[in-house]
């Protein structure tokens, strides 16, 4: 093994399929900001703890920092043009879409496979990203919907089979 360049090292990361969401939370102007991020994972069902990270370089650091509130949504298969929306950072992402403001001030987009309500109660350096650590305030899921997802520098959908509830 080898150490590779950071060119290398992207391309293989990216034989890594991953969920894709976009998460949204609330600027110090009080106005909804939102990204995109395929770095989500669960940490602990109890208590419910999931991370993500985020750039250092971000504009979006001080919304997603300690004690704030974020929704993840978990995008549906048919939402790429949603994701690519949020990986810009853009002052109109949010032109055009359908939004629904959650009890807590949050932009909640539609139709997604699953929601995840959040707190940040940690965030931890990680390189050239912050890793932030987040609890599960509400949620709500959509069985029958299916996740899109990033693989390749590609999106593909997958269709998931009928199947026996998991125990």
């Amino acid at each position: 093994m080898s150490s590779a360049s950071p060119t290398e090292l992207r391309k293989a990361f990216s034989s890594f399929a991953t969920g894709v969401t976009v998460i949204t939370g609330i600027g110090n102007n009080s106005q909804a900001v939102g990204v995109t991020i395929s770095s989500f994972n669960t940490v602990s069902l109890d208590p419910p703890l999931v991370l993500w990270s985020l750039s250092e370089r971000s504009v979006l650091m001080d919304a997603f920092a300690v004690g704030k509130k974020q929704l993840i949504h978990v995008l549906e298969r048919s939402q790429e043009d949603i994701a690519m929306r949020f990986a810009k950072s853009t002052s109109d992402q949010f032109a055009g879409v359908d939004l629904v403001t959650t009890p807590s001030g949050l932009a909640m987009l539609p139709d997604c496979v699953a929601y995840f309500e959040c707190e940040t109660i940690a965030a931890h350096p990680g390189g050239d990203h912050r890793i932030i650590v987040a609890r599960i305030v509400n949620m709500q899921h959509h069985e029958a919907r299916d996740p899109l997802v990033f693989s390749r520098s590609q999106f593909m959908g997958l269709r998931l089979p009928e199947r026996a509830p998991i125990e």
